[in-house]
C-alpha cells in the first residue's frame, strides 16, 4: 500500500462516526469523528449504539471481516472490532457505513489498553481470529492467549463471558490449551482441533475471512478453543 494511499485511509477514519482512536501509547484519550475527545468506558451500549445489548469485542481484527459477520448474523448485539492499525481497519469501518450496520464500530488502540477504554464486566464475549502466532521463543508474551491477556479478559468479560479463538496456527492452538490448564481460574469450555472436520457447533464458527480461506485452500486444519473464567473479585 503507497504512503498516499495510507494517508487517505488515516483522514477518511477521523471523519468515520463508527471509528474511535487512541493515538498516544498509555493516554486514556479516545477521540471520535472530527477529532473530538470521547469517554465512552461503561457506557459503550447506552451513549454509542444507543441501546442496551451486548457488547462482543474482536481483537486484532484486521479488515473486521469477522467483526461484521458476527453482526449481520446477530442482531442482539454490538460489535467492535479492535486493532492498532488504521489501514486495516478502514476497509471495515467503510463496509459497515455503506451497509448501514449501526450495531458495529471499530476502535483503533493496542489490545493491552482496553483496560483504560471497556469498565470491568462491560463486555459480553471476545473473539480472537487467526491472530498472528509468534511462534519465536522471545515473543511468547505478545500471543493473545499468553498470561499477560488472561486476567485484561477476565477483567472486562462479564459473569459467563467467554474468549473465541479461532486459529490454523497447531502451536497457537496447543500453547493456549497448555497455558489455560495452568490457572485454576480458567476453565476450557470447548475444544476443538477441527473445526470443520464434523457438524459446526455454533453459526458463528463458519463464517470465513480471507485469510481463513487461503487456509483452508493449503488443506490446514482451523482450530477453535473457547475459555471462561471465573468471577474476578479474587484476581491473582
Amino acid at each position: 500500500m503507497s504512503r498516499r494511499n495510507k494517508l487517505e485511509k488515516f483522514a477518511a477514519l477521523e471523519t468515520f462516526p463508527n471509528v474511535f482512536q487512541n493515538f498516544t501509547a498509555g493516554e486514556p484519550l479516545l477521540t471520535g469523528a472530527g477529532g473530538q475527545e470521547v469517554d465512552l468506558r461503561g457506557r459503550w451500549a447506552a451513549s454509542h449504539f444507543g441501546n442496551d445489548r451486548p457488547l462482543v469485542l474482536e481483537l486484532a481484527c484486521g479488515r473486521g471481516e469477522y467483526t461484521l459477520a458476527l453482526a449481520r448474523h446477530d442482531s442482539d448485539s454490538n460489535h467492535i472490532g479492535v486493532d492498532v492499525k488504521g489501514a486495516r481497519i478502514y476497509q471495515g469501518a467503510r463496509t459497515a457505513l455503506e451497509e448501514g450496520l449501526s450495531r458495529v464500530a471499530f476502535l483503533r488502540t493496542r489490545i493491552e489498553f482496553l483496560h483504560h477504554f471497556f469498565a470491568p464486566g462491560e463486555i459480553a464475549g471476545i473473539w480472537i481470529t487467526f491472530p498472528d502466532p509468534f511462534p519465536r521463543k522471545g515473543q511468547i508474551n505478545r500471543r493473545l492467549t499468553s498470561p499477560p491477556f488472561l486476567p485484561l479478559y477476565r477483567q472486562l468479560l462479564q459473569p459467563g463471558g467467554s474468549v473465541h479463538l479461532k486459529t490454523d496456527d497447531p502451536g497457537l492452538y496447543a500453547y493456549t490449551l497448555e497455558t489455560a490448564a495452568q490457572y485454576p481460574w480458567v476453565m476450557i469450555q470447548a475444544d476443538i482441533p477441527d473445526v470443520y472436520g464434523g457438524p459446526l457447533p455454533m453459526p458463528a464458527l463458519g463464517f470465513h475471512t480471507y485469510y481463513e480461506r487461503l487456509h483452508l485452500a493449503a488443506g490446514k486444519k482451523i482450530r477453535y478453543v473457547r475459555l471462561g473464567f471465573t468471577p474476578d473479585q479474587d484476581l491473582p
